[in-house]
Parts: structure tokens; sequence; C-alpha cells
């Protein structure tokens, strides 16, 4: 009986072609609260910087904040009247949930702290939230309505965003105005503040801030279908399905990872 010869693998650059296992990108985990913070705040001043080269400035306004690991009724913020794009992990401030800076040396925004530290202490679930005025978000939200779910990346917002109508057109400085927000919030993932603009939430700096941009980017897509024509929507049963196979937390995490390699390599200084 003849021996056959085994087949051959298939080559390149001498390497088999053969099933490998990978290393796949995760959350990482932290063994102390040093590292853990240092990386918070590292992600902090990375998604500042991201919302200024994606535009969202306007003026003073606008803020992400991380809830600090150790001190968990405090959270990191970027400085009032400080340009996104100029941030640096040496320049975030610590706020209490009473609005006092206690570690840095300049102030914190007054809205930024009435509407983070009541939605923080409302929801212990989330470690970071993000709010801007950017441009088509507050266009959006001036209509009064919820997002619809008329392509995939909208499917992330289906049934897991809400309207808040109370005194959206109102500079939020009263701590029961923020007190009043969180509980109109609830348990979403993100809102649309009437007359105002978006607010997302996540577990991570990272999950938050790719919700704010990609929710952004729905509220662009839906005015400018709604310019031609009358969107079709998806229906239920594939919106839900999406949202939940795509648009949970570490997908959210996953999402961001582009962007964070992008401004790494771009703007190196944000570490200092």
């Amino acid at each position: 009986m003849a021996v056959t010869d085994a087949p051959s693998v298939p080559m390149i650059d001498g390497i088999p072609l053969t099933p490998k296992p990978l290393d796949f990108v995760s959350i990482p985990k932290f063994d102390n609260f040093e590292d853990e913070r240092r990386h918070r705040k590292e992600r902090l001043a990375g998604a500042l910087r991201i919302f200024g080269k994606f535009g969202f400035s306007e003026g003073v306004a606008g803020h992400i904040t991380v809830r600090d690991p150790e001190f968990t009724d405090h959270f990191w913020v970027n400085p009032f009247a400080m340009s996104f794009r100029q941030i640096s992990v040496s320049d975030l401030i610590l706020v209490n949930h009473d609005g006092d800076v206690v570690y840095g040396s300049r102030p914190v925004n007054r809205a930024a702290f009435v509407l983070h530290a009541a939605v923080h202490k409302a929801r212990p679930d989330i470690n970071a939230a993000a709010h801007a005025h950017s441009v088509y978000g507050k266009s959006w939200s001036s209509l009064g309505r919820l997002l619809d779910p008329i392509t995939q990346d909208s499917c992330a917002f289906y049934n897991d965003h809400v309207l808040i109508d109370d005194v959206g057109g109102k500079v939020v400085f009263e701590i029961e105005d923020g007190i009043r927000f969180a509980d109109c919030f609830g348990n979403y993932k993100a809102a649309i503040h009437q007359n105002h603009g978006l607010f997302t939430t996540g577990d991570t700096v990272d999950a938050a801030a790719y919700a704010f941009i990609t929710m952004e980017r729905t509220c662009q897509a839906q005015l400018m279908a709604e310019a031609a024509g009358k969107p079709k929507l998806i229906p239920h049963e594939w919106a839900e399905y999406t949202r939940n196979n795509t648009a949970h937390q570490a997908a959210m995490w996953l999402n961001f990872q582009p962007l964070w390699d992008d401004i790494v390599k771009s703007d190196p200084d944000l570490f200092n």
C-alpha cells in the first residue's frame, strides 16, 4: 500500500497559515487605586482632546467626568475655561459632591458640577459621563424628540435614551435642577436635554465618550435623512437585536480604542 505524502501547509514569509490564538484587547483591570486613577485620568484627558478635535467645544461649555476609584463620591473633570485641545492629565481637577475643588488649582464649571454630581450620585452603576454643546446634538435637542432607529448605529440608543424637557433652555446652576435632571435620566445610557444637548454615561470614560460621539453623529444622520425625505424605520426586533449585540458597555469601550490610538499618536503631551 503506497504511503501518500501529507498535504503541504500553505506559507507566507515562512509562517504557516494555520489557526492561532489571538490577543484581544479588553478593559484593563487594576490591583491598586493609584494605577487605576492614573488610567482614568489619562483616558479623560484623551477623550477631552478628541472632543476638541471633533469640534465639540463651545466657549466654556462642555465637560467629561470620571469617578475616582478610591474616593467614589468625588469625580475628575476638565477645569473651567480651558480648551479641550490643550488639556493634559496634570490639568484635571478633582471635585467633591459639594462642588469643592479638592485637587487642582483651577475652578470647576458650575453647570458641570450641578449636572454631573447629581448623575454620579444617583447612578453608582456608572463611572463616567459626557456632555458638550455639539452642533447636531443641540440642533436635534430643540425638536423635543427621541432619536429613531433609522441606521444600525442609531440602534445603540433604541429604547435606551430619554428626553428630558425640564429646564432644558435654562443654564443649570441650581442643585435642585440637577437632582431633577438625574431623576428624569433614570437608568438610561443617554439623554437628550431639550433645547440644550446630549448627555451620555458609561462604565468607563471610553464608553461614555464613544456614546456621545456616535450619538452626535446619529443626530446628524437623522437631520440629514429627514431633510431629504422620510426615513424608513428598522423593525423593533432588529433594532433591539442590534442594540443588545453592538452597544453594550464593552462594545462601546472597544469602539473608542481606535480614537484613543489616534490621539495618543497625535497628542503625546496629553500624558503630561
